[in-house]
């Protein structure tokens, strides 16, 4: 017989590759992993990259920009275009000429009225007057603008071109001034006034050009005299004057305006800043300089920040690993896993990030970053994939962000722990890969109208943030939404990957499994319905038992399913399918009876590869039996070499080859195959009866070291059995037989 040791012993030490799966050294470098990981993805982001550049000197290789930076050079350059694109701005001053024509001919009237002035006066005196009512005429006119709206330098323009622009009639006009009658000059008035009017209601930045129409203009009126229309035209050309002045400062204000509406020239991060063999000439080393990529000496403060962040991410990954209540804690195989979602997540993210431009920021909320945390939630535990979703909304907020001068973007960060506590949430006890779908969704809506209030609330605010078009409020919610949906596409692509890779039967598949269709099932129902009905007992007491103590129950309920598959070779020489026939057994050598019992275990496993099923139920269909003695085939072996004294039997012959329980799942279904069988064999089963074969089988097994090599406790076993005698007096409810009690007296009815 083998050895027994203490079921709390540990395990012989294992070495060679296997060893690393339960290595604390290996333990360690694979949280390293992840905090080197964290530190790689957010390396550009808050390290400043910076060059040492002299003015002059040849760029030895080529620069890109470390982050979205403004190319100041440029922007420079499509300023100075856009305002030598400015045409000067006039401002158009309206005056009263028709004022200056009547006051020119009321002095007329009035001095030609006059008899004792000859006419040689008369025409000195206009030659004053005249020129008087043009000054005052100015000086109305200025005062009349500086009361409006337009500044000082138009006004000082306006009254230099009117100066400027004087018309001086021909010295002969005024000595003929003198001639006309009051009803000549009353008849000349209105055409003058008119037509003083018709040529300024247009625009006249030159008043002279304008005078060459009055010509045509006098000559369509009504007036019949040559004389008439001379003079009036002459009155009229003195009249008009410029309109239309250059506004200096309104020109400055549109230069300014289109300097102010020139986008900023960005350099993507990535993009090429100087082509190596490119001469760094004065302005290109004071605009790099300003954008803090040049530096002078080497800064190593980000570093340690950087450094710093690991660390915390090592020490929080570690403490949560610590408190996990699955085989996560101790086993480097998952927590290899963990590294590579993790890693995979990253890279989605970084992905992304390429893709985000100044033009497109929102394009971040395409990430699937509930990606990882679903896969954590699905094929790890819950609490650890919550941890992930709040440090992959870190790292969002680092990553997505554009703004050089601060290191979160608070917006990526919240919408992205939306997207990862919905998705830890939205997949707790997801047992199909429909539903994965359905989370993707409830991701969707989440991601959704986490950017829809960022969006409404920088509406609120008025300012630059405000969205201002549909595009900019429809295309975020786009992004948002399909990223969801992308989170449960590959999610549903990247289950086979790691269930296969790592052994790691998820809910989903183990609820795939289960389907009573599975060709395997199929044949267990239809050839062998007792070894099915048992199979079913053995899976309801298992999968009991299994959460009593926090095992997987539902992985215990699927191996019991198939644990026995391997007698459907055979079916015939097992109890359970010896429905009204003769048992086999009673004609055969116990030793080939224990052969054939034996070879279902192997016959099983076998059996499950050829069907691809995943290795932990092939270890329970192969494992639930261990190293145990076939009892009653040995006891019957023993008899028979009494009566043969050259027939020798030893007890190793008759045991299970094995291996033992590797892990508290195949041990929970072996004790519940055991007790299930022995239970059934009993025609009466009473409450005594049960727990003390409960306990029984137990002990049995752990005096045999049946425990030996998977980490059940002595506690953990006691709960596996009050929870069996609960289960089982459920089952055999109607046929125990309870034993008397003194409250039970005759006539009373007895509790069910």
């Amino acid at each position: 017989m083998q050895a027994k040791r203490p079921l709390n012993a540990p395990a012989q030490k294992k070495t060679g590759l296997s060893g690393w799966k339960s290595s604390p050294l290996v333990r360690f470098l694979l949280i390293a992993v992840i905090g080197l990981l964290t530190a790689a993805a957010l390396a550009d982001r808050v390290i400043p990259k910076s060059y040492q550049l002299e003015v002059n000197a040849v760029v030895e290789k080529t620069i890109v920009a470390p982050r979205a930076i403004e190319n100041a050079i440029a922007t420079k350059k499509a300023e100075k275009e856009a305002v030598d694109q400015v045409q000067p701005v006039h401002s158009v001053i309206s005056q009263r000429n028709d004022l200056l024509v009547e006051q020119i001919f009321d002095t007329l009237e009035q001095i030609n009225a006059d008899e004792a002035i000859n006419a040689t006066d008369k025409a000195s005196v206009y030659q004053v007057e005249f020129p008087k009512l043009y000054n005052e005429f100015i000086d109305r006119a200025v005062t009349s603008a500086a009361a409006g709206k337009y500044g000082a330098p138009v006004i000082e323009e306006m009254k230099k071109q009117l100066q400027d622009q004087k018309y001086k009639m021909p010295v002969q006009i005024y000595f003929k001034m003198p001639r006309f009658q009051k009803e000549e000059l009353q008849e000349m008035r209105p055409v003058a006034v008119e037509l003083v009017n018709r040529v300024m209601s247009e625009q006249i930045s030159d008043a002279a050009s304008a005078r060459t129409r009055v010509a045509e203009l006098v000559n369509q009126s009504q007036l019949t005299k040559s004389t008439q229309r001379e003079l009036v035209q002459e009155i009229v050309r003195f009249a008009v004057t410029p309109n239309r002045f250059f506004d200096q400062t309104r020109t400055d204000d549109a230069k300014e305006e289109a300097r102010n509406n020139v986008k900023p020239v960005m350099v993507q991060r990535g993009e090429t800043l100087l082509e190596k063999g490119q001469i760094v000439t004065q302005e290109v080393f004071d605009w790099l300089k300003s954008e803090r990529v040049l530096s002078e000496k080497r800064d190593f403060r980000p570093w340690i920040g950087l450094a710093l962040w690991a660390g915390l991410v090592m020490l929080l990954v570690w403490t949560a690993v610590r408190r996990s209540q699955t085989a996560l804690r101790n086993n480097n195989v998952q927590l290899l896993m963990l590294v590579c979602i993790y890693a995979i997540n990253l890279l989605l993210i970084r992905i992304t990030a390429m893709a985000q431009t100044e033009d497109y920021a929102q394009i971040a909320y395409l990430a699937p970053i509930g990606v990882g945390v679903m896969l954590i939630a699905i094929l790890l535990e819950s609490h650890i994939a919550f941890v992930a979703a709040i440090l992959f909304a870190m790292i969002a907020g680092v990553v997505f962000n554009l703004d050089a001068d601060r290191l979160f973007d608070m917006s990526y960060t919240f919408v992205a722990a939306t997207v990862g506590l919905t998705a830890g949430y939205s997949v707790q006890r997801t047992g199909q890969r429909s539903l994965v779908l359905r989370a993707g969704i409830f991701v969707s809506i989440a991601a959704a109208a986490a950017a829809g209030s960022l969006l409404l609330l920088a509406r609120g605010e008025g300012d630059g943030a405000a969205v201002s078009a549909l595009r900019d409020f429809a295309l975020p919610l786009l992004f948002a939404f399909a990223g969801g949906l992308i989170t449960a596409v590959l999610v549903i692509g990247l289950l086979p990957f790691f269930e296969s890779m790592f052994g790691i039967l998820s809910p989903l598949k183990l609820v795939e499994l289960s389907n009573p269709n599975h060709p395997l099932l199929r044949k267990l129902l239809t050839e062998t319905p007792g070894t099915y009905h048992h199979s079913i007992m053995v899976a309801n007491l298992s999968e009991t038992a299994a959460e009593a103590i926090g095992a997987n129950g539902l992985l215990c309920r699927v191996g019991s399913f198939y644990h026995d598959v391997g007698k459907t070779k055979r079916p015939s020489y097992f109890i359970e399918n010896q429905t009204n026939i003769e048992n086999p057994h009673d004609r055969i050598d116990p030793a080939l009876s224990k052969s054939i019992i034996i070879a279902h275990a192997r016959d099983g496993a076998d059996m499950l590869k050829e069907y691809n099923i995943p290795k932990p139920i092939r270890d329970i269909a192969e494992q639930h039996h261990g190293t145990t003695l076939l009892k009653y085939f040995y006891h019957k072996a023993l008899k028979l070499a009494e009566q043969d004294p050259e027939r020798t039997v030893t007890e190793a012959e008759y045991r299970y080859p094995g291996p033992k329980a590797q892990s508290k799942e195949a041990a929970i279904v072996g004790i519940a195959d055991c007790i299930e069988a022995a239970v059934r064999s009993l025609r009466n089963p009473t409450v005594e009866q049960i727990d003390g074969m409960v306990r029984k089988i137990i002990k049995d097994r752990l005096d045999d070291g049946q425990f030996n090599e998977c980490d059940l406790t002595l506690k953990e076993l006691d709960v596996i059995a009050r929870t069996l005698n609960e289960t089982l007096l459920g089952m055999f409810h109607s046929r125990i037989e309870y034993p008397p009690d003194e409250q039970h007296r005759k006539g009373e009815k007895v509790p069910s």
